[in-house]
């Protein structure tokens, strides 16, 4: 995969395209993600199935790449000069083993077996037209090899496969009833995650909270992403390039830290954090364009002292206001976190006025079990003695 990927630079080159260009397969950027998670993934756990696919998912997405470049510079730009020109005919659709990839990935999360027993008649159903699928790109490229046909738009895509019209228009049959039952599966296999949530407590929870953050992250970035593509400005430009950024990684991120459990039970202040500068950014900006607004329009303050003013303004409520919001929110989202501070700064109040040893022994251990839930608490006091007189 690291080959494939290094092959991307020159192949881009080639292509006189950016490495980030090549529309016949997934950005660059995602298949890297991907290809690091399933690298982690399958180093430390080797017996999940979920590594490996995600790191064969990433292999045939950079595979892709590769193949849709070459394939621009061949037979767009040379008219068929390069040598080998039918192996990227071959290798180009890729994409559509990442597909089916991907959605195995989905079928199978976390611990590479479906949500239930019963769920496995999806599992067979979902890989038999995948398998379909498979074998109708090979016959489709191999059919435009063997007929001389090999006609590929500006992203590389081989039209026998984009466009299906003529001879080829069968795949796009193919195509439709594939795609159809992958999201019919998709579906099924979200709605028996989403059952097995409810019934799901401690590991399996969590490790379902972090998928759904993990969608929710690509369900917002990548259209935000999408929105400021058609806009100018330098601003505009870095915000939907931070929003698709995000919205690529949320998903193999989250995934991969569901899959390890690594810091798995901090998804809850994760969310909440994340909601609660949301809503302070949102409130913030409100303050500031108004109060521009406000001294422009109406008061006919000049326009930097205006621009000065809310600056100043916004910096002097960032904290108050972040203080409010991350508390009701933490209060509605994090409600184990918010109860374990609330109790710990109780008892830092009552620690200032307190005198006895066991009081505070006995008031510190019920504030440990109480704000932490541990198996079992030890205080070890140590009395340092007075060295005799003389």
């Amino acid at each position: 995969m690291l080959v494939l990927a290094v092959l991307d630079v020159p192949l881009a080159r080639l292509a006189h395209q950016s490495l980030n260009a090549s529309g016949g397969s997934t950005p660059f950027w995602f298949s890297a993600a991907l290809g690091a998670v399933g690298f982690v993934v399958a180093s430390r756990s080797p017996r999940n199935p979920l590594g490996w696919i995600l790191l064969a998912t990433a292999t045939f997405s950079v595979l892709s790449e590769d193949a849709s470049f070459y394939l621009v510079a061949d037979y767009r730009l040379r008219h068929g000069g390069l040598p080998l020109g039918w192996v990227a005919v071959l290798a180009q659709p890729g994409w559509a083993a990442t597909i089916v990839l991907i959605g195995l990935v989905v079928l199978l999360f976390p611990d590479g077996r479906p949500p239930s027993p019963r769920w496995r008649w999806v599992l067979w159903l979902y890989l038999a037209a995948a398998t379909l699928y498979l074998v109708g790109v090979l016959i489709a490229s191999v059919g435009a090899i063997a007929g001389h046909d090999i006609r590929v738009d500006a992203s590389g895509n081989l039209l026998a496969l984009s466009d299906p019209t003529g001879s080829s228009a069968w795949w796009g049959v193919v195509e439709t009833v594939f795609l159809s039952l992958l999201l019919v599966c998709w579906a099924g296999s979200v709605a028996g995650q989403a059952a097995s949530y409810r019934r799901s407590s401690g590991e399996r929870r969590q490790q379902l909270k972090w998928l759904l953050a993990g969608s929710a992250i690509a369900g917002v970035g990548i259209p935000v992403a999408v929105l400021l593509s058609g806009t100018h400005g330098i601003l505009a430009g870095l915000a939907g390039g931070i929003a698709g950024g995000c919205g690529q990684l949320g998903i193999p991120v989250c995934m991969g830290v569901a899959i390890l459990r690594y810091r798995l039970f901090d998804i809850d202040r994760l969310v909440s954090r994340t909601i609660g500068y949301a809503i302070v950014t949102g409130l913030l900006v409100g303050v500031y364009a108004g109060i521009v607004l406000l001294a422009t329009r109406v008061v006919s303050i000049n326009e930097p002292v205006a621009v000065a003013g809310s600056t100043l303004a916004v910096a002097a409520l960032f904290n108050p206001v972040r203080r409010r919001v991350q508390r009701a929110v933490d209060r509605r989202f994090n409600r184990t976190r918010y109860d374990a501070d609330q109790t710990v700064a109780a008892f830092a109040t009552r620690l200032k006025d307190a005198v006895d040893l066991d009081g505070v022994r006995d008031d510190l251990a019920g504030v440990v079990n109480q704000a932490l839930e541990p198996a079992h608490v030890s205080v070890w006091i140590t009395r340092h003695e007075l060295p005799p007189p003389g």
